[in-house]
């Protein structure tokens, strides 16, 4: 299933020089245009933002770079480029691929944003999502990858918040 969801996105790369270059700006880039909204609202309202952005950003790192890299250590499994004939729109070391990194990261992201403000939160939602689709399109992850990874960035997303929750109780 793996396998046909991914041809199903990857088949259509390199057919429209548009379509590639949006997938490549989403799968790319997309992520610091998320990072500077955050930035932007730490600088217009400290007091009333500063929650938000330290909470999204600790559980983004945290489900990136612990949980993400301890699956990565347990379980390895190569990039769909690595082992197969397959459109590659952007370069990438042939690193492990599950989960997404990319996807944990924003997603857990998104989930913090969310849970603070539901308007700006489903903005975030969709270009994590749209960022994940786009990885797929240029050949960097399987869809499994990508929905384990936003899966994992959801709850550690939730988990930040609700820590959160207590911790602000308890002062």
């Amino acid at each position: 299933m793996d396998w046909q969801i991914f041809y199903f996105f990857n088949r259509l790369s390199g057919k429209n020089i548009f379509l590639d270059c949006l997938t490549i700006f989403f799968a790319q880039y997309s992520g610091y245009f998320l990072l500077l909204i955050l930035v932007f609202l730490l600088l217009k309202k400290y007091k009333k933002y500063k929650n938000l952005v330290f909470v999204s950003l600790g559980s983004a790192l945290v489900s990136r770079f612990l949980f993400t890299e301890l699956i990565r250590h347990l379980y390895f499994r190569s990039r769909p480029f690595v082992e197969n004939s397959v459109n590659l729109l952007i370069y990438h070391k042939p690193t492990a691929s599950f989960p997404s990194g990319h996807t944990s990261f924003y997603f857990a992201l998104s989930t913090v944003v969310y849970l603070y403000n539901k308007k700006l939160g489903t903005f975030f939602f969709l270009v994590s999502f749209l960022m994940g689709i786009s990885r797929i399109y240029c050949g960097l992850h399987w869809p499994s990858d990508i929905l384990v990874g936003a899966a994992i960035g959801v709850l550690v997303g939730w988990l930040f918040v609700e820590l959160f929750k207590k911790i602000k109780k308890i002062k």
